[in-house]
């Protein structure tokens, strides 16, 4: 990843600092809460894509500085509210912002970054790409809300749980990318192929992430494993069980999902692993992973797509 941002590593700092900046508030909690949930370092993934778009298609700006920031908000502000609907007290190694300050707080700052996202959209005055992050930002609710309603549903299906993830994680991808084509005024033909490949990309490392909440690290992941289940969520690597598992790995997957129980962990895990739910969902993200780096394939071989190259591919063997 160090080599990926070195490509664009000027702009990079750009961003990061013009995201400090614009988390200034005369309501310190604001600021606080703010700042907590920035500083905790992720992998800025969404706000990189934006930058390594722009510079695959022609010139990196001070307006995709500003839309990469906006980016970073618009996640920031879904991982707040996120929190407090999953009543998660960990996030990337360290307590959520809403088991520090209650949830009331993170629920509002994450809606005073949501605001401050558009604030700066208007600040960069182009129309179509407030349209497409408007757009995004109620699709990425919507994501929230259907799999919300899905919690504890056992019955799930695969086009579900794949119309959940395109919804609240890769859409955001695809904004990302495709947004920093419409700043560039590119046809039509470039907006689609930057939409294609963050699409396929945000696809790929849901179910990644999905596959990490089995086989992952606490310690690299931030999060506990096991905590998909017990908050009912039924991810591929569950879905694939209750399909293909025997009739009892099934049943007991099903039971789990229904009472968003965890109390049978260690089965369970052992479970996906016995089925083939690693390997079939490994085999998926690979296929999205392929698709995102063919999307690629118009454009000139620079350091800007091949950096989008080697996120893609990282994007797979990543462990957190």
């Amino acid at each position: 990843m160090q080599e990926i941002r070195q490509v664009v590593a000027s702009e990079f700092s750009a961003v990061n600092d013009f995201i400090i900046q614009q988390l200034h508030s005369n309501v310190s909690l604001v600021e606080n809460i703010g700042h907590y949930i920035v500083d905790a370092g992720g992998k800025r993934l969404r706000p990189l894509l934006s930058l390594l778009s722009a510079g695959a298609i022609g010139k990196i700006d001070e307006d995709h500085v500003k839309l990469a920031a906006v980016i970073e908000f618009i996640h920031t502000a879904t991982l707040l509210h996120d929190d407090v609907v999953d009543l998660s007290d960990l996030r990337r190694g360290r307590p959520t912002a809403n088991a520090n300050w209650g949830n009331a707080p993170s629920v509002l700052v994450g809606d005073f970054l949501y605001s401050r996202a558009f604030q700066i959209l208007v600040q960069i005055g182009n129309m179509p790409l407030m349209g497409l992050l408007s757009q995004t930002t109620n699709t990425v609710a919507e994501g929230e809300v259907l799999q919300l309603t899905r919690a504890g549903e056992a019955d799930t299906d695969e086009d579900t749980y794949f119309a959940v993830i395109r919804s609240k994680t890769a859409v955001l991808f695809a904004g990302a990318c495709s947004g920093a084509a419409i700043l560039s005024k590119k046809d039509n033909a470039t907006q689609q192929a930057l939409h294609d490949y963050g699409m396929n990309l945000g696809i790929a490392f849901q179910l990644v992430d999905d596959i990490l909440d089995y086989n992952g690290n606490p310690e690299e992941t931030g999060k506990n494993v096991g905590d998909d289940l017990a908050e009912g969520k039924p991810t591929l690597p569950l879905i694939y069980v209750m399909k293909h598992g025997s009739p009892e790995q099934a049943a007991m997957v099903r039971n789990a999902i229904s009472q968003k129980s965890a109390d049978k962990l260690a089965d369970i895990v052992a479970a996906v692993n016995e089925s083939g739910a690693l390997e079939y969902c490994e085999n998926a993200a690979l296929h999205y992973s392929d698709a995102a780096i063919t999307a690629l394939s118009q454009f000139d071989d620079t350091p800007y797509t091949a950096a989008l190259r080697q996120l893609t591919k990282i994007a797979l063997k990543r462990n957190s």
